[in-house]
């Protein structure tokens, strides 16, 4: 091995240097072969390609040129990320000049939740696996097992043994609006005369432009037992004095009428009220519906629930067919120990119209809903600038349900087909159409048309007060309560059933909210959509009993001012006893 001569001797070439990096560039690197420079033809480099003579540079296009240009300058200056949006840009030019612009993509936007009514989709896709679902235990009697865990209520409303003090004048008022409306200005009515000393005259319904129900005061309630019943706490006759109506020339437009705001508290009638009955010895309220606030003293709640959990009792004749209808639900639910479940449905036309939801009844619907919405509320729906967004209602929670809605979330909260249905509701718009999946669900479904012969009926027949009265009744007397909208007919109902079941109002409530969500979503599976109706069943169960609030209502939450807790050791000694 010969040692390595760092000096070049004669005759001898030395070893070459390694290659800069920008001679190992193929490109360059043929660019330096065809000049002949550094080395001849014998010093080891690759020759010009073949396709070439001696001497003769490959063709270079201007495309070469440039890009040779930009790569040496890149390489040079290093300046890549300046370039390189630029040649991102050239990059996305060449490309869209591919494309051809007489070709444009179509985009399809998903209609926003809520503004499309999916449920027949939803209920078709469910229904196999629905009718092939033997899980669920006997849901009837079950429902209510975890209800009393805090104890049990019982009435404790207490009446007056001694005598009413002399009368400091009549009061009169007016009772608007339909049924359960009604109930609330006799029930406040009645805590007003209580406080004033007043004696109070049967109160007057007034006629309603929607409900169109001509019944008196003696037509729908008991009359005798409503006075009987507050005898000791407040006086009450069916006519004014004529000495008293003499005065007023025997014209009430004549009588001194208070126009009272919503909500006014018990005070206003002591400190405006009171005096004008002491001067004038008879006073007008109208209208009188919500005229008195919630919260009020002991003495006035009290008075407040004595009239409604024990005096107001329907007249012999509803009270009797209801009872019946009540009889005949039990028969037909024997295979479920007599127990059955009401639901009170609100898919009237004049319903639907109001809430100025969508469903599925094309241009047919729109025309029906828009005439139901002149006759009803002229105007009030076509005012400029006014905006009507169904789709935000639906999501709301404010659209009312359809029988095919309440019978898919019954169903999924575990009432099978031999489940005995009764269905408090008016004339169900296109009920044909929208019954059918309800009775598909439920074929033990009932109505009151349908458990009453057309002569138990007729009486009541064109009657809105007291058709609605029949449904209460049966309602009242269900194992399950199922309310779908709100209003007064199921506000009353919880509290009156609080009062007969031990404070517990053995009510469904569904969060329509989240209804509607489950019911929009085309790919939820009925292992899912059942798990989430059980949970809404629960949470009805613990919100039976519930302690009324400040600002609620004593009509839907009798405890504690009208009812008190019971002693669970008496309970165990009675329970022993018997």
């Amino acid at each position: 091995m010969h040692a390595y001569n760092r000096l070049p001797s004669s005759g001898h070439s030395s070893p070459s240097t390694p290659s800069s990096p920008r001679s190992r560039s193929p490109r360059l690197r043929s660019s330096s072969n065809s000049g002949g420079g550094g080395g001849g033809s014998g010093g080891g480099r690759v020759k010009p390609s073949a396709r070439f003579t001696s001497g003769q540079q490959p063709p270079r296009t201007l495309a070469n040129c440039i890009t040779g240009a930009i790569l040496s300058v890149l390489v040079r200056r290093q300046g890549i990320f300046l370039f390189a949006p630029l040649l991102y840009i050239a990059g996305i030019l060449f490309y869209m000049g591919t494309v051809p612009f007489d070709v444009v993509p179509i985009i399809r936007h998903r209609p926003a939740p809520g503004s499309v009514y999916r449920s027949p989709q939803l209920y078709d896709k469910l229904r196999p696996e629905m009718n092939s679902d033997n899980s669920t235990a006997d849901a009837i009697s079950t429902i209510w097992k975890n209800s009393y865990r805090g104890g049990e209520w019982r009435p404790c409303i207490n009446k007056s043994s001694g005598e009413i003090p002399e009368s400091n004048g009549y009061l009169y008022i007016e009772a608007n609006g339909g049924l359960n409306q009604q109930r609330t200005s006799i029930c406040n009515a009645v805590a007003v005369a209580g406080f004033l000393n007043a004696t109070l005259v049967i109160p007057h319904f007034h006629f309603h432009s929607i409900w169109r129900d001509p019944s008196k005061f003696g037509e729908i309630y008991d009359e005798d037992f409503f006075v009987k019943t507050l005898a000791n706490d407040v006086r009450v006759v069916d006519k004014i004095p004529d000495y008293i109506m003499q005065r007023f020339g025997y014209n009430m437009s004549n009588v001194y009428n208070f126009k009272i705001k919503a909500w006014s508290s018990i005070s206003y009638y002591r400190d405006t009220v009171h005096p004008k009955l002491l001067e004038e010895k008879l006073i007008r309220i109208s209208p009188f519906a919500n005229r008195l606030s919630f919260d009020a003293p002991p003495a006035v709640q009290r008075l407040r629930c004595l009239a409604n959990y024990e005096a107001l009792r329907f007249s012999n004749p509803i009270l009797s067919l209801g009872e019946t209808l009540v009889s005949r639900m039990k028969e037909r639910s024997a295979n479920n120990s007599g127990k059955y479940i009401s639901v009170h449905l609100r898919y009237e036309e004049d319903m639907v119209a109001f809430s100025c939801c969508m469903y599925d009844g094309g241009e047919e619907e729109k025309r029906d809903m828009d005439a139901a919405r002149e006759r009803g509320w002229k105007g009030k729906f076509t005012k400029p600038g006014r905006v009507i967004r169904p789709g935000a209602i639906r999501i709301n929670g404010k659209c009312p349900l359809t029988p095919l809605e309440v019978g898919l979330m019954l169903r999924g909260m575990g009432f099978d087909k031999v489940t005995s249905i009764y269905l408090a509701s008016g004339k169900i718009y296109d009920s044909e159409r929208h019954m059918k999946p309800l009775l598909e669900m439920f074929p033990l479904l009932q109505t009151k048309e349908m458990l009453a012969s057309p002569e138990e009926l007729g009486p009541f027949q064109n009657y809105s007060s007291r058709m609605a009265a029949i449904d209460y009744t049966v309602c009242l007397h269900s194992e399950v309560f199922v309310t779908t909208q709100g209003g007064n007919f199921p506000h009353f109902l919880l509290g009156h059933r609080r009062y007969l079941y031990g404070g517990h109002s053995r009510t469904i409530r569904p969060d329509k909210r989240k209804l509607a969500l489950l019911y929009d979503n085309p790919n939820i599976g009925w292992k899912s959509f059942k798990r989430q109706m059980l949970s809404i069943r629960a949470h009805s169960d613990s919100k039976g009993i519930e302690i009324k609030r400040p600002n609620d209502s004593i009509y839907s939450f009798p405890c504690p001012d009208c009812m008190c807790r019971t002693n669970r050791t008496e309970d165990s000694r009675s329970s022993s006893v018997t």
